[in-house]
């Protein structure tokens, strides 16, 4: 792969034209030799449009972006790659207006492009997280204080001043990958979070969280420490959950200060951006490019599901 550019302008100069493209795209995904989509075999014929497998109980024509995000795309390659550059290498992400802006595309476009760059971004979690996990949560919504005074009156004579807000729960391991569960809910209880620790963090870790209460039954599963925030207790030691609100505060000030608004229903989506951009961040954004290609195959989102 090419370790040439290192800004937008020389990712458009080096992907100059489709053909660059389509040959860059084939070598990360098949290398010397392609393999078929339809059925892993190794070895195709070229065709004028493509390829056609070699196996005989095949035999199926395919191109570069078969089996890809790409697929069926009327976008060309070369917006593609420089729309995912640009999503993965700002830190607090961008939008869809300013993606239009940049690439000569309608808003449309470039929104439901970026949600299928989002959706090839999701990490592989097939691995415990281990040594100190911290974990946490947050909630993802409009201020009240932002409210109008009746509907801040009404919220507050009804009790459900969170009603309108998402909980986010993420867990991150020091020095290590962060992972984010979106919960539709306005609050978060121990039956919520128990299944998520089970699924991602090894028996053996030590967990570390704040004083909250549904965590409180952590230690009868795990080995567990807290930090009282109530009482301004932030750090003892090495036990404090600044990490993790380090990446709470990524999040915060990216849905704040470029996305202003994020309806629950693509929530996860986001998280799961911000969240592979967290845990590439010791890598260069070129790097981190070459890295986002290799997760393009068999990842599909059709407008139709999107908006569904």
């Amino acid at each position: 792969m090419t370790t040439q550019f290192k800004s937008l302008l020389q990712v458009l100069d080096y992907f100059k034209n489709e053909e660059t493209c389509i040959t860059y795209l084939a070598n990360s995904r098949w290398g010397e030799t392609p393999a078929c989509p339809h059925c892993g075999h190794v070895g195709a014929y070229v065709t004028n449009r493509g390829f056609k497998c070699k196996a005989k109980e095949c035999g199926k024509k395919f191109t570069v972006t078969t089996g890809t995000i790409f697929e069926n795309t009327k976008i060309s390659l070369r917006t593609w790659f420089a729309a995912m550059y640009l999503c993965t290498a700002h830190k607090k992400g961008v939008s869809s207006l300013q993606l239009s802006r940049d690439l000569n595309i309608t808003q449309k476009t470039a929104w439901f492009l970026l949600h299928r760059i989002r959706e090839m971004l999701l990490s592989n979690q097939s691995e415990h997280l281990t040594g100190p996990v911290e974990i946490d949560e947050t909630y993802v919504g409009g201020s009240i204080k932002n409210k109008s005074n009746k509907k801040r009156k009404q919220l507050r004579d009804s009790g459900e001043v969170w009603a309108k807000k998402t909980s986010v729960i993420a867990m991150v391991q020091r020095d290590g990958e962060v992972r984010t569960t979106v919960v539709k809910a306005n609050s978060v209880k121990y039956s919520d979070v128990l299944p998520l620790i089970r699924a991602n963090v090894a028996e053996d870790a030590l967990i570390i969280t704040d004083s909250a209460t549904m965590y409180s039954s952590l230690k009868h599963d795990y080995k567990h420490e807290t930090v009282n925030h109530v009482q301004k207790e932030y750090v003892r030691g090495a036990m404090h959950t600044n990490t993790i609100e380090g990446f709470f505060s990524h999040l915060k000030r990216g849905i704040v200060g470029v996305y202003h608004s994020i309806s629950p229903k693509h929530l996860n989506r986001y998280c799961d951006e911000f969240a592979y951009r967290y845990n590439t961040r010791k890598i260069t954004d070129v790097n981190r490019f070459e890295d986002a290609i290799k997760n393009v195959n068999n990842v599909r989102l059709t407008y139709a599901d999107l908006i569904k």
